[in-house]
């Protein structure tokens, strides 16, 4: 059990109690889980966020949001206008654990865990979101690009805290999607998960980004699967040829979830999954939210 525990009722109380070598703690769906399957004890120091309102809600302006730190996933797959332009976000978020999960789970945690299985990091990386990073020195700002620098590790001090994540609004003409491979529907993690965000004007792609989940240390952009699908129509051919760079670029491990082998395999399978996916939605076609069971079908 911790030695101390303090329930925070404002941002500075709670970065105060950081730099005095706490842990914050919100929805408590990683830490909790991790300490009962004895991944790492909890800490001996712990600050709770989840009473500090300045953290909360979702804020929309011109296709893009700013989300508080305690935005539940519940939250942001309801959101209107992350659903309608930040489609990938609302892909990942639905499928975060189980309805209770994605009820007190929050971003802010979600992205400190800093998992590369985490549903949300590929979509945020490719949409362009930066966090805010708050400490007794002040705020700073940091892409959710260079965030990640290994399994449960990023370039955060200790002493900051998340306080908001602000993703932009996309290009017109843009489309994403966020699909894993699923053995079940709830309480799972990605065995393997891919981003594409693409923007089509007349009928070509001139923008792309692409993210390979749960396949390297860290949530990773594939650069080689971005220039592969730029100039060219988006189709199978194109999504096909992307795929497979962004199968060549993973370094999956082996368990008992999967062989490295199946695991860059199915990269391809799912990399062009989500990059169909992003297309037809950039063209205005349907594509239901979560993205992942309807494209089980896909050949």
């Amino acid at each position: 059990m911790s030695r101390t525990y303090l329930a925070a009722t404002s941002v500075t109380e709670a970065v105060s109690a950081l730099a005095g070598g706490a842990r914050a703690i919100a929805g408590g769906t990683d830490l909790v889980v991790g300490a009962r399957h004895g991944k790492a004890p909890i800490p001996q120091s712990l600050v709770a966020i989840h009473e500090i309102d300045e953290l909360r809600g979702i804020t929309g302006s011109g296709g893009g949001v700013r989300l508080g730190a305690l935005a539940s996933h519940e939250e942001i797959v309801d959101h209107p206008v992350i659903r309608e332009h930040l489609t990938a976000l609302a892909d990942a978020s639905a499928i975060v654990g189980s309805h209770a999960t994605r009820h007190v789970g929050t971003i802010g945690g979600n992205i400190m865990n800093a998992s590369p299985a985490m549903e949300s990091g590929g979509p945020l990386m490719c949409l362009g979101a930066t966090i805010t990073l708050q400490s007794t020195s002040g705020t700073r700002t940091v892409a959710v690009d260079e965030l990640f620098t290994g399994p449960g590790r990023t370039v955060a001090e200790s002493g900051e805290l998340l306080v908001s994540v602000d993703v932009p609004a996309q290009p017109a003409g843009t489309g994403s999607c966020y699909c894993r491979l699923e053995y079940r529907r709830q309480m799972e993690i990605a065995i393997v998960g891919a981003t594409a965000v693409v923007t089509v004007v007349d009928g070509t792609v001139t923008a792309a980004r692409v993210a390979i989940t749960a396949l390297a240390p860290t949530i990773r952009r594939v650069p080689e699967a971005e220039a592969a699908l730029v100039g060219t129509d988006g189709g199978r051919v194109a999504a096909d040829a992307a795929a497979a760079l962004a199968a060549s670029a993973s370094a999956p491990i082996s368990d008992v979830r999967g062989s490295a082998d199946y695991r860059r395999a199915m990269a391809a399978v799912m990399t062009r999954r989500a990059i169909e996916a992003a297309v037809a939605r950039a063209t205005g076609q349907s594509v239901s939210i979560p993205a992942s069971p309807a494209l089980h079908g896909a050949v």
